[in-house]
């Protein structure tokens, strides 16, 4: 397998010459080669928890979190769920040689829009082992050469997972480079692989807003950024009290140190005196830090045992990823729409309402790549929305928003027949 450590270009024109041969692979292979993956995974797993455990063991040495540690944690059931994942992305549409649009001019030229692979997809990502998987399952399939740049904190689990794959790709039939991983380099590596413009056709970043910065600083090559989610959840005048709880409680503890876990809570004022105690008494009993605005604050007050604090301008901000929510009173529709507009990321934003009005106000105004009305945030996710698995989620506008799954690591080219055809 390729494993590079100050070898980025070198890496990097190996994966270009795979990325052509990949570019006209048979959807058959392709499909072969995931399938030599999952199995792969299920029959090494054993190695790749021992990988993970020196992970896990330095992360506790160093204090890094339970949110952290939760993210980096692997087990024989997230081991096969990763398996499952890839199979999942087998059992999809091939996107490559998809015809997008069609039709024959008035001269008699045939032309088709085609879909078609970016070539080689650089994927830099902190933290989260399964996405060394999940990255290499999609651009695969897609068509894709990959290459994988983890942090330093999954750094065994990474080689490990990427050594797995790189192995059962070339064994089903994919050219070497087609899977490759580079590590130990620091910033200058990051530098040095965000400025392949000859050989990467793209970048994409899944972390925090500091990798997101690096990057910004010294890249040459496209990026599509797979940024933070400071996502809010407004439950509206006309919610269901029941449901917005529920809902609440999902996007906020089912797993709070990912990007699609809400960060902020608003609510409609002439809800609070009713809403405010139960959703602080409910959120506090799940382990939650409420940093509540100066009226809610009020409100929260009579609440026993309640973890609450007053919030500050930054807490609206604040991708906590973590047991902490902010939490501030509104007086409609139109307000919380502008509070998102100014302290959101743009990645998932909800409303729990029962005023349809109020929800296609919601629906219209709010400026997300994932827009929920009566569903919690954490559904934006590549294997919840049917693509198999997801790279990341964008917050761009351009080419990809939202989950990046199979279609979105793809570009297309027009491909003009005709019988002779000169202009004049």
């Amino acid at each position: 397998m390729a494993v590079a450590v100050s070898r980025v270009p070198e890496t990097c024109r190996a994966a270009k010459r795979a990325a052509r041969l990949l570019a006209r692979a048979d959807t058959a292979v392709k499909d072969g080669a995931l399938e030599a993956i999952a199995l792969a995974l299920e029959e090494r797993c054993e190695e790749i928890l021992a990988a993970n455990e020196l992970d896990m063991a330095a992360g506790r040495r160093a204090e890094i979190g339970e949110a952290l540690l939760d993210r980096l944690r692997l087990d024989d059931g997230r081991v096969r769920g990763i398996a499952r994942a890839v199979r999942q992305v087998a059992a999809l549409a091939d996107p490559v040689g998809e015809v997008i649009d069609g039709h024959r001019l008035p001269n008699g030229l045939d032309v088709r829009k085609v879909r078609v692979p970016l070539g080689v997809v650089a994927v830099v990502y902190e933290a989260r082992p399964n996405v060394t998987i999940d990255a290499a399952a999609l651009c695969l399939k897609s068509g894709n050469a990959i290459i994988l740049r983890g942090s330093s904190s999954a750094g065994h689990s990474n080689l490990a997972l990427a050594r797995i794959a790189s192995e059962a790709a070339v064994s089903a039939g994919l050219p070497e480079g087609s899977v490759s991983l580079v590590a130990g380099g620091g910033r200058e590596e990051l530098a040095e692989l965000a400025t392949q413009r000859g050989s990467v056709d793209l970048i994409i970043p899944r972390g925090g807003e500091s990798l997101k910065e690096a990057l910004q600083a010294v890249a040459t090559v496209p990026v599509i950024y797979a940024a933070s989610g400071n996502c809010h959840v407004y439950v509206d005048r006309g919610a269901e009290l029941e449901m917005a709880e529920r809902i609440v409680l999902n996007a906020k503890v089912q797993r709070p140190g990912v990007c699609n876990a809400a960060e902020t809570l608003l609510v409609h004022e002439q809800l609070a005196e009713e809403f405010v105690p139960r959703l602080v008494a409910a959120l506090t009993g799940a382990g939650v830090l409420v940093r509540a605005d100066a009226a809610s604050l009020v409100l929260a007050a009579g609440v026993g045992g309640a973890l609450v604090e007053p919030a500050t301008e930054e807490d609206w901000d604040t991708e906590y990823l973590a047991p902490v929510i902010a939490l501030g009173l509104v007086g409609s529709v139109e307000e919380a729409i502008e509070h998102i507009a100014r302290h959101g990321s743009g990645h998932s934003e909800a409303i729990v309402t029962g005023d349809a009005v109020a929800a296609r106000a919601f629906q219209l105004g709010v400026d997300a790549a994932c827009v929920y009305v009566n569903a919690s945030t954490r559904f934006t996710d590549g294997g919840e929305f049917g693509m198999g698995a997801e790279i990341g989620n964008s917050t761009q506008k351009l080419h990809a928003r939202g989950p990046i799954g199979l279609r979105e690591l793809c570009t297309f080219k027009y491909l003009v027949e005709g019988d002779g055809h000169v202009r004049t």
